[in-house]
């Protein structure tokens, strides 16, 4: 099961994810794809299995995924302060993968309906939900 983790910024996100499914032992292999050189390193140091940084890693990796895990804005062009081209959101639109998405209602992305949860209990559902599709 290949899980591509797309995050920015920080990359804070992805590394959180990256940790707690290494933690959880679930058979796959993270590839971690920052739009960010800062993103793409804070995911490495968690734990992913492969990374690269930038537009055309996140369409090479879109074709293989099996599972696309990140902020709901990666299928927004612009949103991530910018990071996400539309070269990006389509690639990820597009993909037959399961999407994965966590709703951050940051950046002008406000998903209604959801509750406002910490990053941490964000991840503890990602995590189990994730764990449900493998």
């Amino acid at each position: 099961m290949n899980v591509v983790v797309i995050d920015g910024q920080s990359g804070r996100l992805g590394q959180l994810f990256i940790e707690r499914v290494k933690a959880a032992k679930l058979p796959c292999h993270l590839t971690a794809i920052g739009t960010n050189a800062l993103a793409t390193s804070a995911m490495l140091k968690a734990g992913a299995d492969t990374a690269a940084t930038g537009e055309n890693p996140v369409v090479v990796a879109c074709r293989t995924a099996d599972i696309i895990v990140g902020p709901i804005g990666i299928l927004a062009a612009d949103s991530l302060m910018g990071e996400i081209t539309s070269t990006m959101s389509v690639a990820i639109g597009r993909s037959p993968a399961r999407k994965l998405l966590l709703p951050v209602n940051h950046c002008s992305n406000i998903v209604v309906g959801t509750q406002t949860l910490s990053l941490s209990k964000l991840m503890d559902e990602a995590v189990d939900l994730l764990q449900s599709l493998i």
